[in-house]
């Protein structure tokens, strides 16, 4: 047996050679010096039946001299005021965060004030393990596009302390030569400002179809209207539950509802933000160890109106659940749940458009294989059909999509990943048909973009993966994580990458 020639035994293996021109180019690495300024409540816990350690911090705080406190402020702001935006508001932010533990006739001056929120701030890094799992789309605004390029903005995945995922952005130029630029993303991070979303009732009792208490949910859902913020919600679960001694299931019927309420929310953004300095950061349980490898699409629905989704995987630590991000500007996101057996696993993937009246989106329900959904409520995915399993032995334990389907003149162009020996995770391609994307009509028999020797070691060797790629003339731009650690990019001819697939139809 000799791996260096390709021999076992006495047959010697012909190795298919795949000729299709993938450009690599640009490197992102990780940088630790992206910080966000967090809440920090020490001892935010309760251990051997003791109290926390945040009163005793607020008395010390108080306790302390008039130019102590002076002397420290100044220090702090010396050492950390050109790493955020508005370092003064985020302390007073949070100084009234704590404030419920101050007597209220005692009254702070604003530098014990500062100082007060800065003790209850801490610095997070949100890169600070890896970056990893891009997304593309067109920027909004092209005006200051030089001609024949294009702008776009990519998500990113953010691994920072405890393996907690974010979505970041950068921002950069494709232009006409296919070079790819990326932008200084500037030297601030600033994550969202969380604000309640309102809530719609006909998806909750879309949501509510196949459970056993949908009486109690539409006893709630009556009175509140087509749309209810969370404090609507909770008045009424307040008069059910005074009710259950006449319903069935109550208790299960007020966690389910909160549960789901909780799932969404908002994130703003302040309008002198730059894009590439947003973070979204986990804000609710669901997500709290971290919002993985959103995939965004630019949606024009049927009327011409143009939303940006984008598909996460949110997790808790122990479980995954799928949610959906919409926002027409980058500045103002809201956030809700997927729900569905279509959405039961990770990777969704929605197309730009609809397709015979409704939204389609690609799954990977089953954890192993292609497969679509077609839905009326872009929040409830309740099927999915298998269209395209692992034929290859690159693809051989697992597929899926590497981002939303991009719309061409000759198909659906849906870039793949397959997942083959030593766990290693390749970038494919197929075709589906325009009017029928549960039809393959062609695909890639060889990966367009596996490891190279330089690309197999970081944080989970052996992956190249994208969450969406975009189409840009006749070239298409892939950016991918290399190792679940950093970010570059190919660049490919659709004309060359049409041609090197075989037709899947017959």
């Amino acid at each position: 047996m000799n791996l260096d020639g390709v021999t076992f035994g006495d047959e010697t293996l012909a190795v298919e050679t795949f000729a299709l021109d993938v450009r690599r180019q640009g490197h992102i690495q990780p940088d630790p010096a992206r910080v966000i300024a967090q809440l920090f409540v020490p001892g935010h816990y309760l251990s051997g039946g003791r109290e926390g350690q945040a009163s005793g911090v607020v008395e010390h705080i108080l306790a302390l001299g008039d130019d102590e406190v002076d002397e420290t402020l100044a220090s702090i702001v010396d050492r950390f005021a050109d790493r955020h935006r508005d370092l003064a508001e985020t302390f007073r932010h949070h100084a009234d965060r704590i404030g419920n533990r101050l007597d209220p006739a005692n009254e702070l001056s604003e530098e014990r004030r500062l100082l007060l929120g800065a003790t209850f701030t801490h610095e997070y890094a949100v890169e600070a393990a890896a970056l990893c799992n891009p997304s593309a789309v067109a920027l909004p605004d092209q005006t200051r596009t030089p001609a024949g390029a294009l702008r776009f903005v990519m998500s990113v995945r953010q691994i920072g302390e405890g393996h907690r995922s974010s979505v970041g952005f950068r921002t950069g130029l494709l232009d006409a030569r296919g070079d790819v630029t990326m932008e200084d993303p500037g030297p601030f991070t600033t994550a969202g400002t969380i604000g309640t979303s309102t809530l719609d009732a006909d998806t909750f009792r879309g949501l509510a179809r196949r459970r056993d208490d949908t009486e109690a949910i539409g006893w709630v859902l009556d009175r509140l209207g087509h749309h209810f913020t969370i404090p609507e919600l909770e008045a009424r679960l307040s008069q059910l539950e005074a009710q259950h001694d006449t319903r069935r299931n109550v208790s299960k019927t007020i966690t389910w509802l909160r549960d789901l309420a909780a799932r969404a929310y908002t994130a703003q953004f302040p309008a002198s933000s730059e894009l590439a300095e947003r973070v979204l950061f986990p804000a609710t349980s669901i997500e709290s160890n971290g919002m993985e490898d959103a995939r965004f699409v630019r949606f024009v629905d049927d009327d011409g109106a143009v939303t940006y989704y984008a598909t996460y995987t949110a997790f808790d630590g122990r479980a995954i659940a799928q949610q959906l991000l919409a926002t027409t500007d980058f500045l103002t996101f809201t956030v809700s749940p997927l729900l569905g057996a279509a959405a039961a696993n990770k990777g969704m993937a929605l197309f730009p458009r609809r397709i015979n009246g409704q939204l389609a989106a690609l799954s990977r329900y089953d954890g192993a294989s292609n497969a679509i959904a077609f839905s009326d409520n872009i929040r409830e995915w309740p099927t999915a059909t298998p269209f395209a399993c692992p034929t290859e032995a690159w693809e051989a334990i697992q597929v899926g999509n590497c981002g939303p389907p991009i719309e061409t003149s000759d198909g659906w162009l849906v870039l793949t990943h397959g997942v083959g020996p030593m766990r290693t995770y390749s970038i494919g391609a197929m075709l589906l048909d325009l009017g029928d994307p549960t039809k393959v009509i062609g695909r890639l028999r060889h990966p367009m973009l596996t490891p190279l020797p330089g690309e197999q070691d970081g944080y989970v060797p052996n992956v190249v993966y994208s969450c969406g790629a975009v189409l840009h003339d006749a070239t298409l731009l892939i950016p991918f994580g290399i190792a679940d650690s950093s970010i570059s990019f190919a660049t490919v001819p659709m004309p060359a990458l049409l041609g090197a697939m075989i037709d899947a139809t017959v």
